[in-house]
């Protein structure tokens, strides 16, 4: 990966969505320790101003403001982008990282599983023993982890095109990758780099939705667990594609952090929240005609199939 904007250059403004804690909060302090002027965010208030705090301690209190934001509500990403076009003038990254999981998890089957303990742990798990799926999580995931992406960055674009260096980072997963999604048409509907639509995405989205109310996601091809998470996924790299596309004069790229040790896998990942921001973090920071358009894992990029 290319070299970084360092902390010398102008002052930089950055929006990180989910921030309140984990790999969202570490992305916060590490932009900071850069010197970038960063908008800390959380559907919590308590808990984003709590998060504040901490980073107020470590002496990053002139570099880190919070606002609170719910990313599936249109009015509050509205308020944000009046308080940075009043604050800053401008928004020069905005990292996506808020999402959450979309099903219920029994956390200590999972632990006991060994999901974390290798490449080979986790193969033997009983999925539909310890998770349980619903409509209404199905919903609140694509509506967060995709939908409200897709929100923020319809309504700070107008910012981030003022910017000298515009970034977007979208936080995804490895599960998002193609060959987790066995239904044959969606995987070419999202694969299809030249025909690719924001229609097209949303025509799949809709698909797996219908299928998953009439109960036939296995039967129709769908993943048969964490379902409504990889497609939200999958989802947002294929978006990420279009965008890259569509403004090549930003560089906007879709990144896993690796399996870090957050809430949403029940602090089963290997990694830690430190090593999981470093790749986010990298791209926000990416020079002038660095790499755009592309999923990375980790910091090497990545097939999207």
């Amino acid at each position: 990966m290319a070299e970084t904007i360092t902390s010398s250059t102008t002052k930089r403004y950055a929006v990180v969505t989910g921030a309140n804690k984990g790999i969202g909060l570490e992305i916060c302090r590490q932009l900071a320790s850069h010197g970038v002027m960063v908008v800390l965010t959380a559907r919590d208030e308590k808990r984003g101003i709590e998060a504040l705090e901490k980073l107020k301690k470590s002496g990053l209190n002139d570099h880190v403001v919070f606002l609170q934001l719910d990313v599936a509500d249109p009015s509050s990403i509205d308020s944000l982008a009046d308080f940075i076009k009043t604050q800053f003038g401008r928004l020069d990254i905005l990292v996506n990282n808020a999402g959450i999981g979309g099903a219920i998890v029994d956390g200590d089957a999972l632990r006991a599983s060994g999901i974390g303990g290798g490449e080979s742990g986790g193969a033997q798990i009983k999925w539909d023993e310890i998770m349980t799926e619903s409509c209404e999580l199905t919903e609140e995931c694509l509506q967060t982890n995709y939908y409200g992406a897709k929100r923020m960055i319809e309504a700070l674009l107008p910012l981030l095109q003022l910017s000298d260096s515009p970034r977007i980072v979208n936080v995804s997963s490895a599960m998002g990758r193609l060959k987790n999604i066995p239904n044959e048409w969606a995987k070419g509907v999202l694969n299809d780099a030249e025909s690719l639509t924001e229609e097209r995405v949303d025509e799949v989205l809709n698909e797996f939705l219908k299928d998953f109310k009439e109960g036939s996601i296995q039967a129709k091809g769908w993943p048969a667990f964490m379902s409504a998470y990889t497609l939200s996924k999958a989802a947002m790299n294929a978006y990420t594609r279009i965008l890259a596309k569509k403004y090549p004069n930003f560089i906007i790229n879709c990144v896993c952090p690796g399996f870090v040790k957050t809430d949403i896998n029940h602090n089963t990942g290997k990694l830690t929240v430190e090593e999981g921001a470093e790749s986010p973090v990298t791209l926000a920071l990416l020079p002038n005609g660095g790499p755009s358009g592309h999923f990375f894992i980790r910091k090497e990029v990545s097939s999207f199939e």
